[in-house]
């Protein structure tokens, strides 16, 4: 007997099960591939003079030591920088300025609206300016003058590290970047039609002060559009972490290996992402407009010893050179007005304004670029369309009497009188929306027991806690959608479970639209897409049911005498006008179920042969829900073979193979532009509970990704086999034990502590601390000066949400001593000299003079806000509103910065006069910073929390300082 020929793409088990997950599979390796690695590096860029052994060669020799801005090795490298900057310019005209005159004071807000910070800051910023072919030939920048013409471009990068970090990502190869770029555009043939202005910037980790230093030079007057390189990570991909507008966006877009999206500017501009770069002075100080790419992962080995040329890459740097030269030849080549305005803000650049813009890669190599406005009407013309579309067809489906949805029965007349044919098409409505919610219920569960039980998991595992996400999502889906299959079978599931899609992305795309228009929210784009891609998914849906017979049709069909060819390729059953009418709860609203027959008939020659319980599977020879024991020996038709299961009989007129068209519209593009915001949202977040983030954020977060994810796979997983599904039942086991059992940090993903050391210069006192969350206890109990100690413990008065446990630690040596074999404590005194007095007569105003031994930072740290300061030498702020010297709030706090050791700072502070039982007076406390590791004996603490912390466990700075000696004042 010749076999029948199966439809390898037919809507059954086999083809179902193994294409989708198929699909899937395609799908999100090449997604994890293109996010974890980083292409391979050439020797060099082709076509150009970049070097990448030359950039490497320069990256070690940067990060060969700790170099924040008050350690003596700043001053090596920046001495380092200026020679390399000599030898690598080519012949193009540039001009070096080595800053050592720029000081700027400035204050930041503080948080929720109280007092902020104060800052004064002397720079030493190099900034390099290769002139650009259309430039304004004259020297403006020497003679107190504005530029003239189109403007330049600003690539910068800081040259400091953080004290107890190597910089080699934060921000070695950014500066090894910038040098490449210098050789590059200064080089025969290469000169740009806009001028370059390279600046390398010196304190960056302080409190973006270089940027702000930058602010006052002549040179900060010139470019209009910036690149700025940056490192919040230690190695991957250069991410485009955000930019101001679209116009400026479409540089990047040359990119070779483009990478990042529009969620993380969205996440900075709510500020879910904890993180500052110079980009915010560069735009909200200087109004240029302009990109910040920076790498992001991982976060465990940010600003630690493990920032170093050890673990980064060549293709790392490489990712990250090539992104910047391309990006940096695309907005130096634009000689359009585009980046050009009439007036600006004083102090600021006329730089125009831009549009806000969408941008998103898809797997690293090509990237996407449009307008917000472009979105917001591209969703409005979604949410009238999408609907219209679907009302019109199923009124036409209506009209041709073709709407099976939402349909009990048929009235049909014959002669032997009227009856109701059955046509159970509501059967199945509410099974998408259960089986999603009891779903979803439980990946949010987990999401809460984990949180619960094994918070910190993630930090190491995060792999672990989406594979035990998706699999509790699928399982549980597949579950509800087999048993309502199997009890209720419906050929309208895979229908119901789309339009149930279309109305809850409907609704999510209406608050999207509103949200695009005000905050702009761009990263509403992925709801967009999503939606518009159930749309069509569901309006093919509609459109199979003009393959269906009119309902007037099929029932004439169903109650056709014997000698019907149609009615005779049926097996006999009871009658069908019994058999087949809806049963009461399936009855439309409105419609009673007196309509159908009562009695049953005997069978006659009249009676339909369409029997229920008596059909035939699709493409199979027995019915997977009801067999019967004579299906053996009862004859298919053709008709009878394109009924799956126990499925509705007019279902043998839908197409077979559509469901196909259907899945492949409704679930790859959301996949992948879901599944690349998953991940980079995993990266950027995954390993910042150590800084106080909420655990439980990040996993409803996960949670609900995971289910907009899989969520395409609902009106399909009724026809899985169980083979995928009890594999994904193993990992569930597997994955939530070890979730919730394992210990959530290793030697590869440490738990970072903040270190600081304070010292009372009065008393002699000295306190170590360390600064986290869970497992202080066991860390400090492991430290030998520790021994015999009760830690005091209490909430962080420095970090949100995290815990300080501090000790009587090992004094420090930051200061060196003419007679080293005398305990330091005896020298303490010496090591912060001040002077406080107050003017008479009452006033609110006070003079202070700081200066410490063997540093060049300190602050005055007042206990009730000041309004104003003055320091003596520094450069007039005159009206410019830019520089506010202090916050609506005052200031608490006033940080000295000088670019020579051992200054001496004259300042005046004012403040506002309190209440009777305040008193008009001022107290608080001089405090001088030390941050210079490099020597071994320096900070003895430090060195044994280093080397007798658990190895899972990463020592890094608190603050500015890592040992802070003070001295009170009350004047």
């Amino acid at each position: 007997m010749k076999t029948p020929f199966r439809n390898p793409f037919a809507f059954s088990e086999t083809p179902v099960t193994v294409i989708t997950s198929v699909v899937y599979l395609a799908l999100i390796i090449p997604l994890l591939v293109v996010h974890h690695v980083v292409p391979e590096a050439p020797g060099q860029i082709a076509g150009t003079n970049v070097d990448l052994a030359e950039a490497w060669l320069d990256l070690q020799t940067l990060s060969n030591g700790f170099h924040p801005y008050n350690s003596h090795r700043n001053d090596v490298i920046r001495d380092w920088l200026l020679r390399r900057i000599d030898a690598l310019c080519g012949d193009n005209p540039v001009v070096v300025f080595s800053d050592m005159v720029s000081n700027v004071s400035f204050s930041e807000a503080g948080r929720g609206g109280g007092p902020g910070i104060s800052v004064y800051f002397e720079g030493t910023n190099i900034i390099v300016y290769i002139r650009g072919s259309e430039d304004d030939p004259e020297e403006w920048y020497l003679k107190g003058k504005n530029p003239q013409g189109k403007g330049g471009v600003l690539v910068n990068a800081h040259y400091d590290s953080v004290p107890v970090g190597f910089g080699a990502t934060d921000d070695g190869v950014g500066v090894v970047t910038v040098l490449q770029l210098i050789k590059y555009f200064s080089s025969s043939g290469r000169q740009p039609k806009r001028g370059v202005v390279a600046l390398l910037n010196n304190g960056e980790e302080d409190w973006l002060n270089g940027a702000w230093a930058f602010a006052k030079h002549p040179m900060s007057r010139f470019p209009h559009t910036f690149l700025n390189l940056e490192g919040a990570g230690a190695g991957g991909r250069a991410t485009l972490f955000r930019s101001t507008d679209t116009e400026v966006t479409r540089s990047y877009q040359n990119s070779k290996y483009p990478f990042g999206t529009v969620v993380s500017a969205d996440a900075f501009k709510r500020g879910l992402i904890r993180s500052g770069t110079d980009y915010s002075v560069f735009t909200e100080v200087m109004g240029m407009r302009g990109l910040d790419v920076a790498f992001m992962e991982p976060r465990a080995r940010y600003h630690t010893t493990q920032d170093d040329t050890r673990h980064t890459s060549r293709a790392s740097l490489h990712h990250m050179l090539s992104a910047a030269l391309s990006t940096m030849q695309g907005l130096t080549s634009d000689m359009s007005s585009t980046f050009d305005g009439k007036d600006a803000e004083k102090g600021k650049v006329p730089s125009g304004k831009g549009s806000d813009g969408v941008w998103f890669d898809l797997f690293g190599s090509a990237f996407a670029v449009f307008r917000l406005n472009t979105l917001f009407a591209l969703s409005v013309t979604l949410l009238v369309v999408g609907p219209l579309t679907l009302i019109v067809t199923g009124v036409v489906l209506y009209k041709v009497d073709k709407l099976y949805l939402f349909s009990s029965s048929k009235h049909h007349h014959h002669a032997e009188g009227d009856d109701s044919v059955a046509i159970q098409g509501w059967r199945g409505l509410f099974r998408w929306p259960i089986t999603f919610v009891l779903a979803t219920a439980a990946v949010i569960g987990l999401a809460f027991v984990t949180t619960t039980v094994n918070p910190y998991i993630i930090s190491s595992s995060p792999y672990s806690v989406w594979s035990m996400m998706i699999s509790a999502l699928v399982v549980v889906a597949w579950i509800g959608s087999t048993a309502a299959d199997f009890v209720r079978p419906t050929a309208f599931h895979r229908t119901y479970a789309m339009i149930w899609m279309f109305i809850a992305c409907w609704l999510a795309l209406v608050v999207a639209t509103v949200l695009e228009r005000n905050p702009k929210i761009a990263g509403s784009y992925l709801i967009m897409f999503y939606f518009a891609c159930i749309f069509l998914a569901t309006s093919i849906s509609f459109f199979e049911l003009f393959g269906l017979p009119r309902k007037s049709t099929y029932a004439d069909e169903i109650e056709a005498p014997k000698d019907n060819p149609i009615a005779r390729s049926r097996p006999e059953s009871i009658s069908s006008a019994r058999l087949m009418a809806p049963a009461e709860e399936e009855q439309p609203p409105g419609e009673s179920p007196d309509n159908v027959g009562e009695d049953e008939e005997d069978p006659t020659e009249s009676t339909s042969l369409l029997g229920e319980g008596r059909r035939t599977t699709f493409k199979r020879y027995t019915s997977p829900h009801r067999p019967g024991p004579t299906d053996d020996i009862v004859p298919e038709s053709k008709t009878n073979r394109l009924i799956y299961g126990s499925e509705q009989p007019w279902s043998h007129s839908l197409p077979s193979t559509l469901w196909l068209l259907e899945f492949l519209l409704l679930a790859p593009f959301p996949l992948i532009l879901f599944g690349q915001a998953a991940l980079l949202f995993t990266t950027a977040t995954y390993q910042t509970l150590a800084d106080g983030n909420d655990p439980l954020y990040i996993y409803l977060l996960m949670a609900i990704l995971a289910v907009v994810m899989f969520a395409p796979l609902g009106p399909f997983l009724h026809r899985y086999t169980y083979h995928i599904p009890m594999f994904l039942l193993l990992i569930l086991a597997g994955t939530t034990i070890y979730n919730l059992t394992a210990f959530p940090f290793s030697e590869s993903n440490k738990l970072k502590l903040y270190f600081l050391q304070r010292v009372d210069l009065d008393t002699g006192i000295n306190d170590v601390s360390l600064t986290g969350i869970s497992f202080l206890h066991e860390v400090v109990s492991s430290l030998p000066s520790a021994a015999g100690q009760t830690p005091l413990c209490s909430p962080s008065s420095l970090r949100r949400d995290l815990t300080d446990c501090t000790w009587n630690g090992l004094p420090p040596r930051v200061v060196p001593s003419i007679y080293p074999d005398i305990p330091p404590e005896f020298g303490f005194v010496d090591w912060l000299t001040l002077y406080a007095t107050r003017d008479p007569g009452g006033k609110t105003e006070a003079h202070f003079y700081v200066s410490g031994k063997s540093t060049r930072a300190c602050k005055l740290v007042f206990n009730r806000p000041i309004v104003d300061f003055s320091v003596e030498g520094a450069a007039d702020e005159g009206r410019d509103r830019r520089f506010q010297k202090a916050s609506e709030y005052g200031s608490k706090e006033l940080r000295l910065w000088s670019r020579t050791w051992e200054w001496g700072w004259n300042v005046t502070v004012r403040w506002e006069a309190g209440g009777d039982d305040e008193g008009n007076g001022l107290d608080g406390r001089a405090v001088c910073l030390w941050s210079d590791a490099n020597d071994s004996g320096t900070i003895p603490a430090l060195e044994e929390a280093m080397r007798f912390a658990p190895s899972w466990v990463a020592v890094v700075n608190n603050q500015n300082g890592l040992v802070e000696g003070s001295k009170g004042f009350l004047v």
